[in-house]
C-alpha cells in the first residue's frame, strides 16, 4: 500500500466580515500524516521524527487532551461517544508539525475513515492562546459529495473580539490532490468571520520538508505571533474584548451533519 502522509502548502486568509472589516493572507502549509504511518515517517525521515526534536517533529502531547496517550485510541474513543458504532479505518491528522521544537496550532482537522475506506467523521481540534483546547465532531452523512458541508454551535472561547454566542459553518474538501478548508463564524444568522485554506499535494520527502523548511521559515512561529499582531490592529479600530468564560467541561462538542447553502467567497 502507498504511503498517504502528504505535504499541502498554499495560503490561508482570515476575513473579518463585522463590525469592522479586516483582513490578512498568508502563506504557509500544514502535514497530512495517517496515524499507522506515523513510526514509519520517523524511521524513514532524517528531517521529521516522532516525539523527538528535529528540525520538523510530531508529539502525540500536542494534540488531543495532552497526555501522549495514543491519538487513535482517544479519537476513537470520542467517535464511539458520540456514537459512531463504525468500523475505523484511517485516521488522517492535517496539522502544523514542530518546527525545531515549536508548534502552535490554531486548527487541527483528523478525518476518520471506516475499515472500508468511508469517510465517517471529521474532528476539529482548536487551540486558543490561553493554552485551552477543544474539539468539535460531526458525523459525515453524505461522504460521496466533493464539499462536505458542517455545522456547530460555538462553545469554546478563541478570540477576545468575538462573541461566544455564534455558529460555524465549515466547508471541506478532504485531502487528495489538494485540500481545501472554508470556516465560517455567524450570529444571528449573519456572516462575521470567514477563514479558508487551500493548498497542493506534494509527496513527503526529505526534500520537499528542506524546501519547506526555507519556503515558510519560523511557520509556527509566525502564527503565534501573527495573531498578537493582527490582534493589537483590531483593537486599535476600536473592537472591544470579550470576557473569557471557562472552558467546556467536555472535550468534545459533538454537531450534527445538516445541509448547508454553497458559501461564497467575500
Amino acid at each position: 500500500m502507498s504511503e498517504v502522509s502528504a505535504l499541502y502548502a498554499g495560503r490561508v486568509w482570515h476575513q473579518r466580515i463585522s463590525p469592522r472589516r479586516h483582513r490578512l493572507d498568508y502563506r504557509m502549509f500544514w502535514m497530512l500524516i495517517d496515524l499507522d504511518e506515523l513510526d514509519a515517517l520517523d524511521r524513514r525521515l532524517l528531517f521529521f521524527s516522532r516525539g523527538r526534536f528535529n528540525l520538523f517533529s510530531f508529539h502525540d502531547a500536542d494534540h488531543g487532551d495532552g497526555s501522549g496517550a495514543p491519538l487513535r485510541t482517544q479519537i476513537e474513543g470520542h467517535l464511539v461517544e458520540a456514537g459512531i458504532a463504525d468500523p475505523i479505518g484511517a485516521i488522517r491528522i492535517v496539522a502544523m508539525p514542530r518546527l525545531l521544537g515549536y508548534a502552535f496550532n490554531p486548527l487541527t482537522l483528523y478525518f476518520c475513515y471506516t475499515t472500508a475506506g468511508r469517510l465517517r467523521a471529521i474532528v476539529y481540534e482548536v487551540n486558543n492562546t490561553f493554552g485551552e483546547r477543544h474539539a468539535y465532531l460531526i458525523a459525515v452523512d453524505r461522504p460521496e459529495e466533493e464539499t462536505i458541508r458542517q455545522t456547530v454551535d460555538k462553545s469554546f472561547y478563541v478570540s477576545p473580539f468575538l462573541d461566544m454566542d455564534m455558529t460555524y459553518r465549515f466547508a471541506i474538501r478532504p485531502p487528495g490532490s489538494s485540500l481545501s478548508v472554508s470556516i465560517g463564524a455567524y450570529s444571528a444568522g449573519e456572516p462575521v468571520l470567514a477563514a479558508a485554506f487551500r493548498g497542493e499535494r506534494r509527496a513527503l520527502s526529505d526534500r520537499a520538508l528542506l524546501a519547506a523548511f526555507f519556503a515558510f521559515p519560523a511557520m509556527t512561529l509566525k502564527v503565534i505571533v501573527g495573531i498578537h499582531w493582527e490582534a493589537l490592529k483590531i483593537r486599535l479600530k476600536g473592537i472591544g474584548f470579550r470576557r473569557r468564560p471557562p472552558a467546556p467541561a467536555q472535550f468534545v462538542t459533538v454537531g450534527e451533519p445538516v445541509a448547508l447553502p454553497v458559501e461564497r467567497r467575500r
